[in-house]
């Protein structure tokens, strides 16, 4: 098996078919961060013992199969990953299954993902010092690994998870919480696979890469302590219940930190990042002779706000040519949050992620400038909960919208990027896409 066929054909004239154009790149970017042209250069030769394969996120169905076509058919492999419902992907002719993939829920964990971290766990005992375990780590693995600590039931962590969630709390911020709440998070998987050594291959979703956040970190070292964890909790007014707090205030829960022996000739390797990703659709802009500039891979912040300094700059680029020359793409990657508003009586649940909601920011505050399209998408295909990766911003987004009676500020209110959308036809589709950078951001200015 060699590596995957792009997903995409020759680019789109930018100036003829602009959202067609601002979709390739998109295609590109998630091409760039499939894990069968990436993965193999980063495998260890096989060990004197067995090979264990443990691990979780959304990319986890696309790793197993990568890293089974890769592995030598001669070795002994075999283990089991967690993913999302519906991200297994169709499995590629000639590679034969030595790896049991099974499904969880996420962002909101299930008895799914319970009793698989509880198996995880499990076969971790046994192994020796001449075995060898590969953890397969992406993005959504916090919630789909997850094994409460002693005192928390899976309602707990429920209800603590879609507080987080909705909370506006960065990423950064909910993982710290979720790993001094776990039994396999934050450094313990690792440490449970003693006296193995263990090798982390990951895809990175998180602003700076950081291991110990991707996933909330089960196979690395942890800095963040439980202080840090109650400090969160108490920012964000989330309870949980009183002996666990006890607990956490008394360090009972803390996590294996770095320096700490049982890490001890372990290696992490990221086989893709959210940057590459970017890089990836700068050269592809650049090569149909558009100018690319990538402001960071590590934008945070509320999903509107961020939607509105990019609009500033679009519109500063279409006046005056400043800080770029037109034509040009601007590109952003990172992790957005959405702080969900209180509803009034009577009114709408809405729908959406954090793409759909910089898109409305976005939207709004370009208010319909000539001359720039946008496309905001999650990288797995997913914004939130919903079937759309993301949403188009056009020059005539908000006259369509009016013309369909939607209301900006009415959709804003009520976190209704869905709605807002769907209802002019500029839902982004793509299905899941079977790994995870994170945010996709594109601004096309002609």
């Amino acid at each position: 098996m060699t590596a995957s066929t792009p997903s995409f054909g020759p680019t789109p004239d930018p100036r003829e078919a602009p959202r067609a154009f601002l979709e390739h790149l998109y295609r590109v970017a998630v091409d760039r961060a499939l894990p069968l042209s990436t993965l193999g250069a980063h495998l260890p030769p096989p060990p004197k013992g067995r090979t264990l394969v443990l691990g979780a996120g959304k990319a986890g169905g696309s790793m197993v199969q990568a890293l089974e076509a890769l592995w030598p058919a001669d070795a002994p492999l075999s283990g089991l990953v967690v993913t999302r419902y519906d991200h297994i992907p169709p499995r590629p002719e000639g590679v034969p299954q030595r790896i049991e993939i099974v499904e969880a829920a996420h962002p909101v964990p299930d008895a799914a993902g319970q009793q698989a971290a509880e198996r995880i766990l499990a076969l971790t005992q046994g192994l020796t010092a001449d075995d060898l375990v590969l953890c397969l780590i992406s993005g959504g693995g916090s919630s789909l690994l997850v094994l409460p600590a002693e005192g928390l039931t899976l309602a707990d962590k429920q209800r603590i998870n879609k507080q987080l969630l909705e909370s506006g709390a960065g990423i950064g911020e909910m993982n710290c919480v979720r790993k001094h709440l776990s039994r396999i998070k934050g450094g313990r998987l690792a440490a449970a696979c003693a006296p193995a050594r263990v090798v982390t291959l990951t895809i990175s979703d998180v602003p700076g890469d950081d291991a110990a956040v991707i996933a909330s970190g089960p196979t690395v070292p942890d800095a963040t302590t439980c202080a840090d964890a109650l400090a969160i909790l108490d920012r964000y007014g989330i309870e949980v219940p009183a002996p666990v707090r006890a607990r956490l205030e008394s360090g009972e829960l803390e996590t294996p930190k770095p320096g700490d022996a049982v890490f001890e000739g372990h290696e992490t390797h990221m086989i893709a990042t959210p940057q590459q990703s970017l890089e990836a659709a700068a050269k592809a802009a650049r090569e149909a002779g558009i100018e690319a500039h990538i402001l960071s891979d590590e934008m945070e912040g509320e999903s509107r706000e961020v939607g509105k300094v990019h609009a500033a700059l679009a519109r500063a680029v279409a006046h005056r040519g400043e800080p770029f020359a037109r034509p040009c793409v601007i590109l952003s990657g990172g992790e957005t949050t959405v702080t969900i508003r209180p509803r009034q009586p009577g009114q709408a649940k809405g729908r959406g992620g954090r793409a759909g909601e910089f898109c409305m920011g976005l939207a709004g505050a370009l208010m319909g400038q000539p001359q720039v399209w946008a496309l905001a998408a999650d990288t797995d295909g997913i914004d939130g909960v919903e079937d759309n990766a993301g949403a188009f911003v056009t020059p005539d987004t908000l006259a369509r919208a009016g013309v369909a009676g939607k209301k900006l500020s009415d959709h804003l209110d009520r976190n209704d990027a869905y709605g807002y959308f769907d209802a002019i036809g500029d839902l982004f589709v793509t299905g899941p896409t079977h790994t995870n950078v994170n945010d996709f951001r594109a601004l096309l200015v002609l």
